[in-house]
């Protein structure tokens, strides 16, 4: 018996997909990739469509008058842009369609401990994406227990709506502890999105029981496939 069946609440493909934000933010991405993750998403409906702002217009556009949101990242992936950058960038994705944000927080003002700074930064983009939601991306690899929870707890106090694990583009991705400390720090009404090497079936399924309620992945159709029902 092997770890799903043994541990993990059993999905069908439409529960599973309702967590799923597929992804493509690779720089070398060509528009007939965003085309096929815009046409497999919304054949499973899935929750979203995670790609560089560039692509908004053209992603918004094909998933328009559909259950599937158009998700454009901001300050991607190294988060150390302006704030008034990256508040533009947000607003000018919004303008073009995105209905949620995804932005990388000032990991080095968090380590800083110049939280001011941080939370300045998140309140921001925040602010400049009117009333659609804002994940923050902490990168929780370079980050203390420590550090993850007060990031956290600044990401709720600016107003953003969910904080995110990682970007995919560090040394490391999403563990079931760190998803577990943040849950642990969140406000129930804050969302915790897992995202960076979930790539199974399985890695989706621990990171949902560890309390993530969106699953970001690049790998979200092979995911669907492992499910019979």
């Amino acid at each position: 018996m092997n770890y799903l069946e043994k541990n993990v609440k059993k999905y069908s493909k439409k529960e599973m997909a309702s967590y799923l934000d597929s992804t493509n933010l690779k720089p070398d991405a060509t528009f007939e990739e965003i085309e096929k993750l815009c046409s497999d998403a919304l054949k499973y409906q899935m929750k979203g469509v995670c790609v560089n702002p560039v692509y908004i217009p053209y992603v918004a556009d094909r998933l328009a008058d559909t259950k599937v949101l158009p998700i454009a990242v901001v300050g991607f992936p190294l988060g150390s842009n302006l704030s008034l950058a990256k508040a533009f960038e947000a607003k000018e994705a919004v303008t073009q369609g995105a209905l949620e944000i995804d932005m990388v927080m000032n990991i080095g003002g968090l380590i800083d401990k110049k939280y001011d700074l941080v939370f300045e930064d998140i309140k921001a983009v925040v602010e400049a994406s009117s009333q659609f939601p804002v994940k923050v991306i902490l990168e929780t690899c370079l980050l203390s227990h420590d550090q993850i929870a007060i990031a956290t707890a600044l990401a709720h106090a600016a107003g953003a709506n969910f904080v995110k694990t990682s970007t995919g583009f560090s040394k490391k991705g999403a563990t079931e502890e760190h998803v577990k400390l943040m849950r642990k720090i969140a406000p129930d009404s804050m969302g915790i999105k897992a995202s960076g090497g979930i790539r199974s079936l399985e890695d989706a399924s621990k990171m949902i029981e560890a309390g993530a309620t969106r699953i970001g992945t690049s790998a979200a159709v092979e995911i669907l496939k492992e499910i019979s029902i």
